[in-house]
């Protein structure tokens, strides 16, 4: 049996002290959640003088900021006039000029805090399972490519090529993508966060926030912390600590298998240009190298284990589907981690009271856009307005039905599965000039 492993774990850099709470403290901010957002944001304030208090419930980069499949994939799935629509034209430019630069300011991060994490920026393949999806990845280019992106389209032989692969036919090129290791990032900004003086401590859950004044209250195990601004940045990991946050977005379980290093020759017949991958399939494949050039292949899971639902079996099929020529390849472990989904997709910066701030919901963009979440975060402590802001600030409003809809996220997987397979079936079917008529 394929053990079951955090990859990332094991190959990452080691942490840098923490400590735990011993009695009441005292601070400026308190950030509840030590992954890539709480971090990032705890660097900029730390930065500026503010005191910064940072609690994790486990340990750094325990949730899904230590379990991702580390890809910087800086282009929404919306459109920029989506965008428009959505948030009006001047909050949307914000945003759209924000994310033209995301993956290179996540990638300047990581050379400026001098973050050893296997940062490759080499580009990333979006490629379409079907005809239907490669219609939606035109119109992507064409809307993005409009306002400035980095992104083209690929011929068949290029994306053949490019991939190691016939399973795509068509795909679009972003060039500012790439990948991080993402336990050791999350790391490298634990130590650049401490370096500034902000005060990590792990193994400390916030249990109960309470207001005193013009004082915010967090109760952990160990003691409390009262600071003047509270802000919450547990993502997909989020519990009942302020009423209804987590109810704004659905707990999406990520999977992935890390294989054996692959050899000279096997590198050069699969992703040959090390560039990540991922595709159009609702239940996602993904894939991309780690320094050790094992190849990381993920998809969509059920749970926390990646053998539930059939999990390894999806992981497997999609593995052997996209790189047949890697049938028989030694696995060495598989994980699973927790994403935070939006309705729309889109991440969200919430201000509930007066002092309170969260930023959640990446909904499978986290790499690039939890640094820009929280350079945003510390920028509103410091003073910012909302009107300078590429997220808009907004009250929470849980998602309808929410409890509902999270029992049924265990059989999501696998429905979703079924229906990418059928999706690539009718494909199959339904001759090209037939399918555009309808």
């Amino acid at each position: 049996m394929i053990p079951e492993d955090i990859h990332w774990h094991r190959t990452a850099p080691p942490p840098p002290t923490c400590h735990k709470v011993q009695g009441d403290l005292t601070a400026d901010v308190v950030i509840v959640g030590a992954g890539l957002t709480g971090l990032r944001t705890a660097i900029t304030l730390a930065e500026a003088g503010v005191d910064t208090v940072v609690l994790d419930a486990e340990k750094i980069g325990f949730g899904s900021s230590g379990r991702s499949g580390g890809q910087c994939n800086p282009i929404w799935r919306a459109t920029p006039d989506d965008l428009r629509k959505k948030f009006g034209a001047a909050q949307a430019e914000r945003l759209i000029r924000t994310t033209l630069t995301a993956a290179d300011d996540l990638f300047d991060d990581i050379r400026r805090y001098n973050v050893d994490c296997e940062a490759e920026q080499n580009g990333w393949i979006q490629a379409a399972h079907t005809r239907s999806a490669a219609d939606d990845l035109r119109h992507l280019h064409a809307a993005w490519a409009e306002v400035g992106a980095d992104i083209r389209v690929m011929s068949t032989a290029e994306t053949h090529q490019a991939v190691g692969s016939d399973a795509y036919d068509f795909a679009l090129h972003h060039g500012r993508g790439g990948f991080v290791q993402p336990m050791a990032l999350t790391r490298g900004y634990a130590k650049a966060a401490k370096a500034a003086g902000a005060r990590l401590f792990e193994q400390a859950p916030a249990q109960k926030i309470t207001q005193h004044g013009q004082k915010w209250q967090i109760e952990t195990p160990q003691g409390i912390v009262t600071a003047d601004q509270v802000i919450l940045t547990t993502n997909a990991y989020t519990d009942d600590l302020w009423p209804g946050l987590r109810q704004t977005m659905l707990p999406m379980y990520s999977i992935s298998l890390a294989t054996a290093p692959l050899t000279p020759e096997q590198q050069a017949s699969a992703l040959p240009g090390r560039k990540t991958i991922s595709d159009t399939r609702l239940a996602i494949f993904y894939a991309r190298y780690d320094a050790g050039n094992r190849l990381i292949f993920g998809c969509v899971g059920s749970n926390n284990s990646a053998r539930t639902l059939g999990g390894v079996g999806r992981l497997l099929n999609g593995l052997h589907t996209v790189f047949p020529q890697l049938k028989g390849i030694a696995i060495e472990c598989t994980w699973a981690g927790r994403i935070g989904v939006t309705q729309d997709m889109m991440p969200r910066m919430h201000e509930p009271a007066a002092g309170v701030l969260a930023g959640v919901g990446f909904s499978g963009r986290g790499i690039a856009m939890t640094s820009v979440m929280g350079r945003s975060l510390a920028r509103k402590v410091l003073g910012g307005h909302n009107d300078d802001l590429p997220f808009p600030v907004s009250m929470i409003k849980p998602i309808p039905f929410h409890e509902v809809s999270r029992r049924m996220v265990p059989l999501m997987a696998p429905s979703m599965s079924l229906k990418d397979r059928a999706s690539v079936v009718w494909d199959r079917m339904t001759p090209a000039a037939s399918k555009k008529e309808t």
